[in-house]
């Protein structure tokens, strides 16, 4: 099956909790409870915690679609490890600049990824932030843009975005010019654009067109001027210096992944439903792989 995430595991139990036999809603509900303990403990210490037999486990791993117990805790366990990445220090850096050229390349390559990502967030203010969400959220339709190699980070915001705010439309969608379809736009609307430096021709144009026609524009950018006559009514700045000779991404991605978190938020129960709609839609219409089902097991 397709690599799932703690989050989307927990959200997927949540809502098959209540059509599970009876053993299994308890290690459902267990899970959903502690998800810490359940990525840090062997199969029998969570059985013995429940109260069921390892099979249970088992059986709910593979209901889950996974092979085992130890793939359905997987998810959880890295969880763990990245909730705690931030309180373990640098010294892995200093341990891998230490084994030879390529060590080196690697600690300065991942220490300046860590620095732009640090210095985009930090950029990013809750005003900043708040402003964003305020514009997106109350315009007509919100309209996604860039080129070239930005925007496989457009696409990747519209692809998310969508389903917690369906307005959201990504310019532009096809071999067509980003103008073409700006043509509706109006005062109602908010136009996001991600453009760095060497700036896109294109993005330019989208800029000044949005502006002419009122809308509200959100530029991401490693600068806050970056041609004349673009006005942005608000910038996020991000950091994109690199180790090679093209911009470094790592900190817009950061950004974008926030300005996720907060359009989810913002988008509420309906914006949760609209994901679970998605992703059962991708299920009945066979988008990801699945791993053929192991047998069930019947528990003594």
């Amino acid at each position: 099956m397709p690599t799932q995430t703690k989050s989307q595991l927990i959200v997927r139990l949540k809502a098959e909790i209540d059509s599970l036999p009876p053993r299994l809603k308890a290690v459902a509900k267990y899970i959903i409870d502690h998800p810490g303990d359940f990525g840090i403990d062997p199969v029998r210490v969570t059985a013995a915690r429940i109260g069921v037999s390892t099979n249970a486990l088992v059986r709910l791993a593979r209901h889950m679609g996974f092979d085992g117990f130890d793939p359905f805790r997987a998810p959880f366990r890295a969880a763990l490890v990245t909730e705690r990445e931030d309180s373990l220090g640098a010294d892995w850096l200093e341990r891998m600049a230490r084994d030879g050229a390529q060590g080196r390349m690697q600690a300065d390559l991942a220490r300046n990824g860590m620095n732009i990502v640090a210095r985009s967030l930090r950029l990013m203010t809750p005003e900043k932030t708040r402003t964003a969400v305020e514009f997106m959220t109350g315009a007509r339709t919100c309209y996604v843009t860039a080129s070239r190699a930005s925007y496989a980070l457009a696409y990747y915001f519209h692809y998310v975005g969508r389903m917690a705010l369906p307005g959201l439309q990504l310019v532009p969608r096809h071999m067509g010019s980003a103008v073409d379809e700006l043509m509706d736009t109006g005062a109602q609307d908010c136009l996001v654009a991600v453009t760095f430096a060497p700036y896109s021709a294109e993005t330019i144009q989208s800029l000044r067109f949005a502006r002419q026609r009122g809308a509200r524009i959100i530029l991401i950018s490693d600068s806050e001027v970056i041609a004349p006559r673009v006005e942005p009514d608000l910038v996020l700045p991000v950091a994109t210096q690199s180790q090679h000779h093209f911009e470094c991404y790592t900190g817009a991605m950061a950004v974008l992944e926030c300005l996720l978190g907060h359009l989810i938020a913002a988008g509420g129960a309906a914006a949760h439903q609209r994901i679970a709609d998605y992703e059962a839609m991708r299920e009945d219409t066979g988008a990801y792989w699945k791993a053929p089902r192991l047998p069930r097991i019947r528990e003594t």
